[in-house]
């Protein structure tokens, strides 16, 4: 097994014995569940809203385990590891990156089923909201480990994260809720190839600095 390989899965590891898998996927349908008692029981409205409710419900999702994909790391010394080896902290952020998204994406595209016939979306709208996920999925993964490693060690990270991150998603937010427009999904691709081709560097600059 190579060096990156190795941390994908123990990124998976971690992501499976602490919680990282289920809470994501709790919230997220949590989110569906009451999101109806919010607005009400019209099944129109509820269909309209349908694709930014569960895109926001999947911004959070990503955005709840943060905190333990940088700093663990980095307190304990991991990271130090890591560069001893030789490994580029670029190429660790990118299978940290990999690692993230295989943790909580599949489970929450499934659990996308769910939330769907909860908030009374259509059935021919189903299929192009999840193509969006998949492809925008990606680029939220990226986001979340390069927020992850730039408010590492910091007091109050989590509330950090959340300031650092949301603004940045919010074209992925745009695109991915529009999914079924003409180009939203070509745009959201395009995002989503940005932020996993760019957060790796701006993650490993970050890591780097912290371990300086």
């Amino acid at each position: 097994m190579s060096a990156y390989a190795a941390i994908i899965w123990r990124e998976l590891r971690r992501a499976w014995s602490t919680g990282g898998l289920a809470l994501p996927v709790v919230f997220f349908l949590l989110v569906a569940i009451l999101f109806p008692f919010a607005v009400g029981p019209d099944s129109k409205l509820l269909a309209r809203i349908a694709p930014g409710v569960i895109w926001a419900a999947a911004l959070l999702a990503a955005l709840l385990p943060v905190e333990r994909l940088v700093t663990p790391d980095l307190e304990s010394g991991v990271l130090d590891q890591f560069a001893v080896r030789g490994l580029p902290d670029a190429g660790v952020a990118a299978a940290k990156i990999a690692g993230h998204w295989l943790g909580f994406a599949p489970a929450l595209l499934a659990a996308t089923v769910i939330a769907s016939g909860l908030l009374q979306l259509p059935g021919d709208a189903l299929a192009p909201l999840l193509v969006a996920l998949l492809i925008g999925t990606p680029g939220l993964a990226a986001l979340g480990v390069a927020t992850a490693a730039l408010v590492a060690g910091l007091r109050g990270a989590g509330a950090l994260a959340g300031l650092v991150m949301l603004p940045f998603a919010v074209p992925l937010l745009i695109f991915g809720a529009t999914a079924g427009e003409p180009g939203a999904l070509k745009l959201l691709g395009a995002v989503s190839l940005l932020l996993v081709a760019g957060c790796p560097f701006v993650a490993g600059s970050a890591i780097r600095m912290g371990r300086s």
